[in-house]
């Protein structure tokens, strides 16, 4: 069963045509799974083979194409009809002679699609460039166009539904964050502590169940601190060190993110320091955030604080998230950065990741919010403060 009302989905169907309309766009393939998702419903652990779904101007659904094996799964979680689900046959897969494309070109011909503009997400994470490749040489009649991300940018306002689904992967990352910040101690293993910490991702609140994160959690202590997207390793915690912890909370494949920096001992002056910096941008920048405004005056914020500190950082301070799949959260459209003139709409949401990496060092501190018109809502609830443990 969808988890939204069909409704949802046919206005999603509905905004996703307009912009289809808008590039020139007969016909969109999407094939990156939270695209899919978005559109169809679909959730299962497939996305390592090809699968897609494919929008046509003059259908009333979208068509969902995957593997024979998972039709299955499609017809548990989708809201299609029967006639819109395609399943294509195992000799399709991991062959050097045969592609799965051969078998969506198929499917395009049936359905009187293999003429006009094909939209296709060149830059998504599982749309390789031999399925491209395929695509062309089976449907000689057809133009493809670029369509990267289209889908994203209809995602990037969330419906109340869709909220209401980010505050509780918001309410399972912040117990997630206690637990780390209870199980990091000098002898334990990082990857003991990471055990605990997944555990409180996937076991969730009385109300929301957890899922499965896009990103894995993050731990990096000591010298590893000064660099992100680090996950864990056999190394005991050690005294006088800080650790930058990063978790993402999920329910129903919606997200909320939070970060917080952790030090065994007393924390030298600089890192106190920067921590109250930080904290303090934060404050100012979450001041400013309402519809209407731009994503880069949000930076423009915090960038005024921190330079007045002495401090720099030349990385965004944020991102829209919301619905994903491994390997990010985040989905690929704003970035709370110099440059980025995206206004602000209500139910956008943004982790504003606050990280500050030094040369060995560093420092994380992060929200995760949905735009509101007058402000903003906080969908993760932590202390904001460097956490010492003596």
């Amino acid at each position: 069963m969808p988890i939204f009302q069909v409704a949802e989905y046919q206005q999603r169907l509905s905004n996703v045509k307009q912009r289809m309309r808008e590039a020139g766009l007969d016909v969109l393939l999407a094939s990156h799974p939270a695209n899919m998702n978005y559109l169809s419903g679909y959730d299962g652990w497939s996305y390592y083979v090809h699968q897609l779904v494919v929008v046509a101007l003059d259908a009333p659904q979208p068509v969902w194409i995957g593997r024979e094996m998972d039709v299955a799964g499609a017809r548990a979680t989708v809201w299609l009809n029967a006639d819109c689900i395609e399943g294509y046959p195992d000799h399709f897969v991991d062959s050097a002679t045969q592609h799965p494309m051969h078998y969506v070109a198929d499917v395009l011909h049936e359905r009187g699609w293999h003429t006009g503009r094909i939209g296709v997400e060149m830059d998504a994470w599982y749309f390789t460039a031999r399925a491209y490749k395929e695509l062309v040489e089976k449907l000689p009649r057809a133009t493809f166009a670029d369509a990267w991300p289209l889908v994203n940018w209809v995602r990037i306002i969330k419906s109340p539904a869709e909220l209401a689904l980010m505050r509780g992967a918001g309410e399972i990352v912040t117990r997630s964050m206690q637990v780390a910040i209870d199980s990091i101690e000098p002898g334990v293993r990082e990857n003991d502590a990471v055990a605990n910490i997944t555990h409180a991702q996937l076991s969730g609140t009385p109300e929301f169940w957890g899922d499965y994160p896009a990103t894995l959690a993050a731990v990096p202590s000591g010298a590893k601190s000064a660099a992100p997207h680090l996950t864990w390793s056999g190394t005991p915690f050690s005294n006088d060190v800080a650790s930058n912890i990063e978790l993402g909370g999920c329910h129903q494949r919606y997200h909320a993110a939070l970060a917080r920096t952790l030090y065994l001992g007393t924390p030298p002056t600089k890192l106190q320091h920067l921590a109250d910096v930080t904290a303090e941008g934060l404050e100012v920048t979450l001041e400013i955030i309402r519809a209407g405004i731009t994503a880069e005056q949000v930076e423009a914020a915090w960038r005024g604080v921190i330079r007045k500190a002495g401090y720099e950082k030349k990385s965004r301070i944020g991102y829209s998230i919301g619905l994903n799949y491994p390997p990010d959260w985040g989905e690929q459209t704003a970035s709370l950065r110099d440059g980025d003139k995206t206004l602000l709409e209500p139910n956008m949401c943004f982790h504003l990741m606050l990280g500050m990496w030094m040369d060995d060092w560093g420092f994380e501190l992060s929200e995760t919010i949905a735009v509101t018109a007058s402000g903003y809502e906080l969908l993760t609830n932590f202390p904001r403060k460097l956490f010492v443990k003596n």
